[in-house]
């Protein structure tokens, strides 16, 4: 591209690009939580008709089955796959899968925390996926669907058994509303409300398997059980927190704004139409990096590269091997971005390789994320200028 191109006369008309939280869903306003429940008990008829209200929302827009059990659980995404680690893991082994900083947080609590003997952990750095092939169906398996801070996801369930024994703990916080979940082949899964549709953080979702919840009373874990982590009582499933009655007071306005995000997904047309806006998202991005030469996907395939947390790494040769050199480079042109207001909170995860992330979910307009990408462009040549001179 030409060194020496203006800087593009048109901003984004919304240049939030947060991997999270995430943008607001098109034409939000502060009006969509008009009809919130404040001042009042969660455990209201009211407040607990809101939180049903969501939960069912949930199961109809991604298609749950209906045997499987939804709750809202505190902690956001974090919370939620905790939850599952502390409730469920010890009976059997644990096969981890890692390759961004969020699955590696999982092996922390799994090896140091719960310090199950019987665990195997593969990694592979980022943008790379380990060998999925080394699941093992007779062990519990632990992994993230979509790899927020690598841009890595897996690019299906084949490699999970259909006749498995082991239970599957699946972190699905960046890919639910916007990718494939088979159900079937998830035991396990979690996401927060701050992804995909542009909830606000703080409470996270668990959908649970009828296996997995047979789990939950035929195994007592060796460890203390925070109360937080909760859900059986005198050797019983607590059913009210799937129906609604969280352990943990939540936000009731945060709970109205995830009514509005399933209502407005579910009026788009559903978990298709989600994805498909994905994929024209992602389609901007990749046609932008096949027509220049210094920047390209952190993920090293295509059929592993996310459609929603897409993370791309400077590849001109004359700054391959300079990390240092890039980081430097990116610093600067994340600030220039955000001082035009043309793309805000781009750069990659603090724990990742130099380079930028952009969210391109379903509340993302194609049409601002190409504009910000001409930013990117016009930045990252400016940046090179200004350091040469």
């Amino acid at each position: 591209m030409n060194d020496l191109a203006p800087m593009p006369s048109t901003r984004p008309a919304s240049p939030h690009f947060s991997s999270g939280p995430c943008r607001k869903r098109p034409g939000w306003t502060l009006d969509a939580l008009h009809g919130a429940v404040l001042g009042r008990s969660h455990r209201s008829r009211e407040g607990k008709a809101k939180l049903r209200e969501v939960i069912d929302l949930t199961r109809e827009v991604l298609e749950i089955p209906e045997d499987y059990r939804i709750a809202i659980v505190p902690g956001s995404d974090t919370g939620a796959v905790e939850m599952a680690l502390w409730s469920l893991l010890g009976p059997r082994g644990v096969d981890v899968f890692a390759w961004d900083s969020f699955g590696e947080e999982w092996v922390t609590d799994i090896v140091k925390q719960l310090k199950i003997e019987d665990s195997r952990v593969f990694r592979a750095r980022y943008g790379e996926l380990p060998d999925l092939s080394q699941a093992d169906s007779a062990r519990d398996i632990v992994f993230t669907w979509n790899g927020t801070t690598a841009g890595v996801r897996v690019p299906d369930a084949d490699w999970i058994a259909g006749d498995r024994t082991g239970l599957t703990i699946c972190d699905a916080t960046s890919a639910a509303f916007a990718m494939d979940l088979p159900w079937d082949k998830l035991d396990v899964t979690t996401w927060s409300w701050q992804k995909v549709l542009g909830g606000e953080g703080a409470h996270g979702v668990i959908v649970m398997s009828p296996r997995a919840i047979a789990r939950l009373t035929d195994h007592t874990p060796a460890w203390p059980m925070p109360k937080l982590y909760r859900m059986v009582s005198q050797g019983l499933v607590t059913e009210g927190l799937f129906v609604g009655e969280t352990i943990n007071t939540p936000s009731l306005l945060a709970v109205e704004d995830a009514i509005d995000g399933l209502q407005w997904a579910r009026a788009l047309g559903g978990l298709p139409v989600l994805k498909a806006r994905c994929k024209r998202n992602f389609e901007v991005v990749a046609a932008w990096v096949a027509h220049n030469d210094w920047c390209g996907f952190l993920a090293a395939r295509p059929e592993i590269r996310s459609p929603t947390s897409i993370c791309l790494k400077i590849v001109a040769p004359e700054l391959a091997g300079d990390s240092e050199l890039q980081a430097k480079i990116v610093k600067a042109v994340v600030a220039k971005l955000d001082d035009h207001k043309a793309a805000l909170d781009v750069g990659a995860y603090r724990t990742a390789p130099p380079g930028f992330r952009f969210w391109a979910g379903a509340t993302v307009e194609a049409d601002d994320l190409k504009l910000a990408l001409e930013w990117l462009d016009w930045a990252y040549h400016q940046v090179l200028t200004d350091m040469a001179g």
